[in-house]
């Protein structure tokens, strides 16, 4: 009897951690070959297209050229001496800035409001803006634009691309601003504040990463943006994706010019990447939590 009650009390031994050491050694080991194929997947484009920027048209077409080769710059040479791309990409830049400064200044005080006073109307009528789709109110708009002696001018670039700048800075925002604690601008008004001057002085400053992302992703919409600029620019105002479109013609294709002034155009949109990556990050990741 007593032996029967030793073996029941002893105490059980606890489970071996090598099936436990196993298993997260397998997980990390498929989180890394995961993160490698994506980005392999994403990265291997961009490469191949940097690779053929410093190769000639024959040299691009021939698969047997890889990535061993003696890189020539003529491309950019060329595309450079022409000086329709170095005219193109100004345009995309002065557009891109103007229209999201005035899109963030538009649409972050508004956001403001939505978040602050529950306006849910508002923000569904924004949720329409962002569904429905551009190439719908071209029509229209060059209509529009064309009576108002616009089409062909900087200034319809801009309101086109703001258009799409402004509820996308609103959409990103709302979320930003509804989960800043709402007592630190109580604080402020208690201290004599207006109601935008809470915003002004507490709320906006806190939302700098917010609106350091919701600008970045509109600078970007609008640096990418081929169907405003073809329809509304000139030879004048035309931007950069249409002078890449160009380069394609019926009867054939300058790959090393199209691919040298790709990795010209790309080279702003990775350097302002770059350069806020800190903003973008805690942008993304602050309007996900709320207080």
């Amino acid at each position: 009897m007593s032996a029967t009650v030793s073996r029941a009390a002893r105490p059980q031994a606890a489970p071996h951690p090598a099936p436990r050491a196993r298993r997260r050694r397998t997980g990390a080991w498929l989180r890394g070959t995961a993160i490698t194929i994506v980005t392999l997947v994403f990265a291997l484009p961009l490469v191949w297209m940097f690779a053929a920027a410093f190769k000639t048209n024959v040299q691009v077409t021939d698969p047997s050229v890889g990535l061993w080769f003696r890189p020539t710059l003529d491309n950019f040479r060329s595309i450079v001496e022409a000086g329709q791309i170095v005219r193109s990409m100004g345009n995309s830049l002065l557009v891109g800035v103007v229209s999201t400064v005035l899109s963030a200044v538009v649409a972050v005080p508004a956001a403001w409001a939505v978040g602050r006073f529950n306006m849910h109307r508002t923000g569904s009528l924004i949720l329409v803006a962002r569904i429905v789709p551009a190439i719908s109110l071209l029509v229209p708009w060059y209509y529009l634009f064309a009576r108002m002696g616009l089409v062909g001018s900087y200034t319809v670039l801009v309101l086109s691309h703001m258009f799409v700048s402004v509820p996308l800075i609103m959409w990103i925002m709302i979320s930003f601003f509804a989960g800043l604690p709402v007592e630190l601008e109580e604080a402020a008004r208690t201290d004599g504040l207006s109601a935008f001057g809470a915003f002004w002085r507490i709320s906006l400053p806190l939302a700098a990463p917010g609106t350091a992302t919701a600008s970045l992703l509109a600078f970007v919409f609008s640096w990418n943006n081929f169907m405003f600029a073809l329809v509304f620019a000139d030879d004048r105002t035309q931007t950069v994706p249409v002078t890449l479109f160009n380069f394609i013609s019926y009867a054939s294709t300058d790959w090393g010019g199209l691919m040298a002034a790709a990795t010209l155009i790309t080279v702003p949109v990775v350097l302002a990447a770059v350069l806020g990556q800190k903003y973008l990050v805690a942008g993304l990741t602050s309007g996900a939590t709320k207080g």
